[in-house]
């Protein structure tokens, strides 16, 4: 792991992304890269009038000046950190500086359901989750005793999702996690039986997935794996996500965000 972003608005959410994100880079020997967005307007960018610059340069000047209290903490001793400032849309700009530099994760702090101020908030939280090339970490307290020891991963047993299996798998034995693999049973239309779980598996891992796979039930992909990492002491729990409609049939809806919303534990999520 060589290089880990983390988006702030100088925010305590943002903190406790920084201060997991050194814990990383210690770890791993990482470089953190720490963004903020200052969310200008088109017409503030692209007019050319004195006002607007004026504006744009105090705007600037102003998130410099928040830099240096924000990375004066002893957690970032011995961890290379470097600034940077962008201007407009949180999720695009994010996942091009992810590109350009090749990072191996990003890391957020979430609101959760309790705050709807901050780039963090709705829309863009939920853009930056579902359209992110890189994995994003999606963190929404203090780090205590933060570990990412034991992952749960949620699949849906389909073709097109061993892509993200094997970027966790990847990316999870860098961090030297064990990864859990489960599907949840659902009700209704969803429903498959004993025989119908050990065919999809067979497929699943013919495809470059895995046979190791837990076979659990609840109403909700949501519930089940909450209760799931509970029972299981995980650290964390990762979910892969597509960029219009959560993970094809078997993640309908907005289901991502919603885990990372009501989740105690930090969220990983990894586009299709």
């Amino acid at each position: 792991m060589n290089n880990i972003i983390i988006p702030v608005d100088f925010s305590k959410y943002s903190e406790y992304a920084l201060e997991i994100g050194a814990l990383l880079a210690k770890k791993h020997n990482a470089t953190l890269h720490v963004l903020h967005m200052l969310e200008l307007s088109d017409s503030l960018i692209t007019q050319s009038d004195s006002d607007n610059k004026n504006e744009m340069m105090f705007l600037l000047a102003l998130s410099q000046k928040k830099f240096k209290p924000f990375l004066d903490k002893d957690y970032l001793e011995g961890v290379e950190v470097k600034t940077m400032i962008k201007h407009h849309k949180v999720y695009k700009e994010v996942d091009e500086l992810a590109q350009d530099i090749d990072a191996d994760l990003i890391i957020m702090g979430s609101h959760g359901l309790m705050a709807h101020e901050g780039i963090f908030a709705g829309s863009n939280a939920e853009k930056m989750v579902r359209n992110s090339t890189t994995p994003v970490l999606t963190v929404k307290s203090k780090p205590k005793n933060f570990s990412l020891n034991k992952v749960v991963f949620a699949t849906d047993l389909t073709e097109e999702s061993v892509t993200s299996y094997k970027k966790a798998v990847q990316l999870f034995s860098t961090l030297g996690s064990k990864l859990h693999v489960v599907y949840v049973n659902r009700p209704h239309s969803d429903y498959i039986s004993s025989k119908e779980f050990k065919e999809l598996t067979t497929q699943y891992a013919a495809a470059g997935g895995t046979d190791q796979v837990a076979f659990i039930s609840d109403y909700t992909v949501e519930d089940g794996l909450l209760q799931y990492a509970e029972e299981t002491h995980a650290d964390c729990i990762a979910v892969s996500t597509h960029a219009r409609k959560g993970l094809l049939h078997f993640f309908k809806g907005s289901i991502t965000e919603d885990i990372a919303n009501h989740s105690s534990l930090p969220v990983m999520s990894f586009k299709i």
